[in-house]
């Protein structure tokens, strides 16, 4: 079956656990637009939980944002504004607000010029391409991230993990995949037990309906890593869009008693319930 068949629900669970392998961390974030205009710093249409106190926080990042921007503007040396700049990309990151938060990552880069510095670079476009909603928006976004991975492996191509992001920017841009996935397979060719590129690809298989390719991959992850919950409730995805229903509620069965955090039990009695 290909991806556009799948229902509503079955590809957003499938776009989430590629998110929480990616950046785990960011999981329930919203994707935030580049800040233009100061207006869209208004603390009132700063997502909130309805929490007083995170209210309150979100006003004190909009305020020390402005602040710093003041100061950058401000600060004729070169250096004091690199630092300026880095701050101020913590801030947005606070903010939720990715693309603001890697244009001032570049910007600090261009005067430290850094291998760590670049990385941060390389990491902060590759957070928001991640987060992005519109393809315009996530290729531009990609192209970015791109250039910074290209500039990391230039120096050092034996950065697996850098070229395993890279290979991802290649999907949900409009851009031929097959570049992404034989990037995949050169780090797989590298080392056969590197475990991104396992999950990648096998999630990069269940997208497309091949779901016997995406079993294989995802077993092989879990010969590497038996303990692996994201990618055993991927194959559990497989087998359950494979007809399998038997295999599809072992593995699900198997990550409720792997991983007790409320989010990945949810995402398993959904699963589970659609056994039912």
């Amino acid at each position: 079956m290909p991806w556009s068949f799948f229902s509503p629900m079955l590809k957003t669970r499938i776009i989430l656990i590629a998110a929480c392998i990616l950046v785990v961390w960011l999981i329930f974030l919203l994707p935030k637009s580049v800040v233009e205009n100061e207006a869209e710093l208004n603390p009132q249409t700063s997502p909130t939980t309805g929490n007083a106190s995170h209210a309150q926080a979100n006003a004190e990042v909009i305020s020390a944002i402005r602040l710093l921007k003041a100061k950058l503007a401000a600060e004729p040396e070169k250096r004091n504004s690199a630092i300026f700049a880095d701050s101020l990309a913590g801030l947005y990151k606070k903010a939720n607000l990715f693309d603001s938060a890697a244009l001032f990552v570049e910007q600090a880069n261009s005067f430290f010029e850094s291998p760590e510095s670049t990385q941060k670079a390389a990491e902060a476009y590759f957070q928001a391409f991640t987060f992005a909603m519109e393809q315009s928006k996530r290729k531009e976004l990609a192209l970015k991230a791109r250039s910074f991975f290209e500039r990391i492996l230039q120096k050092d191509p034996a950065r697996l993990e850098i070229k395993t992001q890279m290979a991802l920017t290649y999907f949900g841009t409009g851009e031929p995949p097959m570049q992404g996935v034989s990037l995949l397979r050169e780090v797989l060719a590298q080392d056969p037990k590197f475990k991104p590129a396992l999950f990648n690809m096998g999630m990069l298989s269940v997208q497309s309906g091949q779901y016997n390719k995406a079993i294989d991959w995802l077993n092989q992850l879990l010969e590497v890593d038996a303990d692996d919950v994201q990618g055993r409730l991927l194959l559990g995805v497989a087998y359950l869009n494979q007809g399998n229903k038997l295999k599809a509620r072992e593995q699900f069965e198997q990550v409720k008693k792997m991983d007790s955090d409320p989010a990945v039990q949810q995402q398993a009695d959904a699963y589970l319930k659609d056994l039912q």
